[in-house]
C-alpha cells in the first residue's frame, strides 16, 4: 500500500469521525448509549464511503522457477510394432519420462502421435498413419515464442503430412532418438503407382510403377501384373548398390467392362525381411462407351456405306442400316441419322418424340423438306426442285466441341434442293455453304441442343466423295474418321442435369479416409440445402448393412465411412423429401501403408537433427542423450517475480455494510422518535 493511500485513510478517518462528532455530540445535552450507537453507524458509513472512493490496493510479491519444457515424444503408429521395436520405444521413453534429473532441470512433458498428435495416456502402437508433420505443427502452436528441446522417439517413416524435415522450428533443437533395427537389409519395394481411375473398354491403359531397393548387391527381379491368377504383363528388372530405383510402364488392355482389381508384384530368387512391400493392388473403371447408331434409310447411296464405315472405325461404335418401316423401337439405340428422310420417316418421328433421342438429319435430292419443316423448328427450309453444288466453308468461332479444319474448302461439292434455309435460336454452325465460291450465308452443317435433346445437320448428299477426298491428300482416313467420330461424339452425350449427384471413389485402401459427398438440386437446379440425405452401405459378401446420415457442410453433404473391412460393398444415398436415389458400389483394398518399411529413416532423421542444431542417438545411447540435455547451458530456468495486487476490502462487501450501517441507523432513529 503506497504512502499516498496511507494519507488518505487517515483523512478518511478523520473526517468521519468529525462528522459524526457534529452530528451526534456537538451541543447536545443527552450523550446516552442510543446516541454513541447512531455516532458509531454514521462514523462507518461515512468512512466506507471513502474507502470506496480510495479502493485500497495491497501488494504482494512472490517468486517462481520457470523451467524450460521438454516435449518427450513417441511414435504410436504400427510401424514401430512391425518393425520389432515397440517394447525398446516404450522402454526408453519410460526412462526419459521418470529421470529424477531431467525433471530438476525441465518441465517434462509427455506426448504420443501417429495420424494425430495427442497426449500419452494410451500407448498402444496402433496408429494407421504417421504423420511427423502434424508434431511440428503442434509443437509452434503449444510453445509459442518459446525455446527448448525436443526428443522425438520413432522410426522416422512417414505416411501422410508435409515433409517433416523443414516444418520443425530451426531454433530448438531436435533430439530424434531412432528405435527399429538399423541394419540394412536386403529389400524390395513397389513404393508407387500412377494409373487412371478410367479406361475405355477395348482399350489399353498406362500404368506407371516406381520400384526400390535396398541392398549391397546386384540382382536381378521379377516384375508381374496379375488379375486374378491371370498374368497381364512380365519384365526382368536389375538393381544394384548404384541402381535402386526403376520406373516401369506398362501398358495393360481393358478387356472387361466394370471394376477391375489388379496386383502389381515383384519377386526375386534372395530371402526378403518384408515381403509385404513387395506387392501393391490397384482398381481401374473399364467403361463401356459402346455407342448403338441406327442408320435409317429409304434409299440405297454410297453415303451410307462410307458413313458407316467410318463411325466404326472407333471400335465404341456400331452401326446398324434400317429402311424405315423395319424399325419399330429405338431403346437400343443411343443416335439416330435418318438419311434424307420422307413422309416414310413419320412413324420415327413419332417414336422419338417421347424417346428423346440425339439425331442426326442428311439432308439430299430425296429428301421431303415439307415435310422435315413439321418434324423440326430448328432449320425453315424453302426449296425448289432443281440442284445445286454446295461448296463448305469452315467457322472457326465455332465452340461447341473442339474441332479443326481438316481442309473442308477443298472438299469436292455436295448436292442439295437449291433454295433458302433459315436458322432459328440455339443453332451454331459448324460449315456454312458456297455456291461458286460465293457465300450464301445459309448452314451446310450445323448443331442444335433444345432442352437436353442434341441434333445435328448435314445439308447435301455425297460425303463418301469427302472421305474419298481426304485418303488421297492424306493417305488416310484417319482426319476425316476423326470428324465423324466428334459428330457421333457430341450426339451420343446426353447434357441432362441429375438432381441428386453423388461423388465417390471405386476403390478405397485399408486405413485410409472413406468419403463419400453429395448434392441435390431442387427444380431451378439450385444447391437444395435444407435436403435430407442419407446413405445404406452393404457388405456384398456378409450382407451386413449399416445406415448414415449425410451431414451438411458448405457447399455439399458429406460422410466418412472410416474403420469399413476390406471388401466390396453397395451402397445407396436417398433424398428422404423426393425419394430421389443414386446406387452404385466400391471396394476397400487389402493394404497396410504402416508395412511398407523394413528399416527405420535414418537419413530424413540426421537430416531432421542437423537443420535444428541437434543430435541423433539410438536406445543404446539413452544416457548420452540425458547427459546432453544436462549439459546445455541454453536451457535454464528463470526466477520470475510475481507481483499480486488484491483490493483491502472487496468492495461488494463494504457496500453491503454501507447499507446495512444506514439502515440501521434510519431504523433507530424512527424508534426513538428522532426523525
Amino acid at each position: 500500500m503506497t504512502t499516498t493511500t496511507i494519507i488518505l485513510l487517515l483523512v478518511s478517518i478523520f473526517i468521519a469521525g468529525g462528522l459524526s462528532f457534529y452530528q451526534y455530540f456537538y451541543k447536545v445535552a443527552n450523550k446516552s448509549k442510543v446516541i454513541v450507537l447512531l455516532a458509531f453507524l454514521r462514523f462507518f458509513s461515512i468512512l466506507g464511503l471513502f474507502v470506496l472512493l480510495i479502493n485500497p490496493i495491497i501488494s504482494r510479491k512472490s517468486s517462481e522457477i520457470v523451467k524450460t519444457p521438454l516435449p518427450i515424444i513417441i511414435d504410436n503408429s504400427s510401424s514401430i510394432a512391425d518393425l520389432k521395436a515397440n517394447e525398446t520405444a516404450l522402454e526408453v521413453f519410460k526412462k526419459l519420462s521418470e529421470n529424477d534429473a531431467l525433471k530438476q532441470k525441465y518441465d517434462l512433458q509427455t506426448y504420443q502421435f501417429d495420424e494425430d498428435f495427442a497426449s500419452s495416456d494410451t500407448i498402444d502402437f496402433k496408429g494407421s498413419q504417421t504423420n511427423i508433420d502434424a508434431v511440428a505443427k503442434s509443437l509452434k502452436n503449444i510453445y509459442k515464442n518459446q525455446t527448448f528441446p525436443t526428443v522425438l522417439i520413432t522410426d522416422g517413416n512417414q505416411t501422410s503430412g508435409e515433409d517433416y524435415v523443414f516444418g520443425f522450428n530451426p531454433d530448438n533443437k531436435v533430439y530424434p532418438l531412432v528405435v527399429g533395427d538399423t541394419t540394412t537389409y536386403l529389400d524390395l519395394k513397389v513404393s508407387q503407382l500412377n494409373v487412371n481411375k478410367y479406361a475405355f473398354h477395348k482399350n489399353k491403359f498406362p500404368v506407371e510403377v516406381f520400384l526400390n531397393y535396398a541392398g549391397t548387391k546386384s540382382i536381378t527381379a521379377n516384375f508381374k501384373v496379375f488379375q486374378g491368377n491371370s498374368v497381364f504383363g512380365e519384365q526382368t528388372v536389375s538393381f544394384s548398390p548404384n541402381q535402386k530405383s526403376v520406373v516401369l510402364n506398362v501398358l495393360l488392355p481393358a478387356d472387361k467392362v466394370g471394376l477391375q482389381i489388379f496386383k502389381a508384384a515383384i519377386t526375386s530368387k534372395e530371402q526378403e525381411k518384408n515381403s509385404y512391400n513387395n506387392t501393391k493392388n490397384f482398381a481401374v473403371e473399364v467403361i463401356d462407351q459402346k455407342t448403338e447408331v441406327a442408320l435409317i434409310s429409304a434409299i440405297n447411296h454410297p453415303d451410307l456405306g462410307a458413313i458407316k464405315r467410318s463411325i466404326e472405325t472407333n471400335s465404341q461404335r456400331k452401326v446398324t442400316i434400317f429402311k424405315p418401316n423395319e424399325i419399330k423401337t429405338l431403346e437400343n439405340y443411343n443416335v439416330l441419322i435418318l438419311y434424307q428422310p420422307t413422309a416414310d420417316f413419320k412413324s420415327i418421328f413419332d417414336i422419338n418424340s417421347k424417346a428423346k433421342i440425339n439425331t442426326w438429319i442428311i439432308t439430299g435430292n430425296n429428301t421431303d423438306f415439307g415435310f422435315l419443316n413439321q418434324q423440326q423448328n430448328s432449320l425453315s427450309f424453302k426449296m425448289s426442285s432443281q440442284k445445286e453444288d454446295y461448296l463448305s466453308s469452315f467457322e472457326p468461332q465455332f465452340n461447341l466441341f473442339a474441332m479443326d479444319d481438316i481442309g473442308f474448302e477443298q472438299f469436292p461439292p455436295l448436292e442439295n434442293a437449291f433454295g433458302t434455309i433459315a436458322t432459328n435460336k440455339n443453332v451454331n454452325v459448324l460449315l456454312s455453304s458456297k455456291i461458286r465460291n460465293i457465300a450464301t450465308n445459309q448452314p451446310l452443317m450445323a448443331f442444335t441442343e433444345n432442352q437436353g435433346t442434341r441434333c445435328a445437320f448435314l445439308l447435301g448428299e455425297n460425303i463418301w466423295k469427302w472421305r474419298s477426298k481426304s485418303f488421297v491428300d492424306k493417305k488416310s482416313f484417319e482426319e476425316f474418321d476423326i470428324f465423324i467420330d466428334k459428330t457421333i461424339q457430341f450426339l451420343a452425350s446426353n447434357n441432362a442435369r441429375k438432381s441428386l449427384v453423388v461423388n465417390h471413389e471405386r476403390f478405397y485402401n485399408s486405413g485410409e479416409a472413406i468419403e463419400i459427398t453429395a448434392e441435390y438440386f431442387n427444380k431451378n437446379y439450385e444447391l437444395d440445402k435444407k435436403a435430407r440425405l442419407t446413405i445404406s452401405v452393404t457388405n456384398t459378401k456378409t450382407k451386413e448393412s449399416k445406415k448414415y446420415d449425410l451431414l451438411k457442410t458448405t457447399n455439399a453433404f458429406k460422410t466418412n465411412l472410416d474403420g469399413l473391412s476390406t471388401g466390396n460393398y453397395a451402397f445407396t444415398v436417398k433424398e428422404l423429401n423426393s425419394n430421389s436415389s443414386y446406387s452404385s458400389n466400391f471396394e476397400v483394398l487389402d493394404f497396410d501403408i504402416e508395412k511398407q518399411f523394413v528399416n527405420p529413416s535414418l537419413m530424413k532423421l540426421r537430416q531432421l537433427a542437423s537443420q535444428t542444431k541437434g543430435n541423433i542417438y539410438m536406445p543404446n545411447q539413452l544416457e548420452t542423450l540425458v547427459k546432453q540435455l544436462l549439459e546445455d547451458n541454453n536451457y535454464k530456468a528463470i526466477e520470475k517475480a510475481i507481483v499480486t495486487k488484491t483490493p483491502l476490502i472487496d468492495w461488494i462487501w463494504l457496500l453491503i455494510l454501507i447499507v446495512i450501517t444506514l439502515a440501521a441507523e434510519w431504523f433507530i432513529r424512527k424508534y426513538n422518535g428522532m426523525l
